[in-house]
């Protein structure tokens, strides 16, 4: 998928994927604490961001 990198400052390819993260640092009820995350790296430079869904 070609994105937008701000350190190649042009648009280049991406790996682009979708991973769920636990935010809780907390044992307990950590299963609420599960987000999906979009993560897109640049397969130029290696540049990763990451976004949360349920901000996007």
């Amino acid at each position: 998928m070609l994105e937008e990198c701000d350190d190649c400052e042009r648009e280049t390819p991406h790996e682009v994927a979708v991973e769920i993260r636990t935010e809780s640092e907390r044992r307990e009820n950590a299963e609420f604490s599960r987000e999906p995350y979009r993560v897109s790296e640049c397969r130029i430079c290696g540049t990763q961001t990451t976004t949360r869904m349920n901000d996007a």
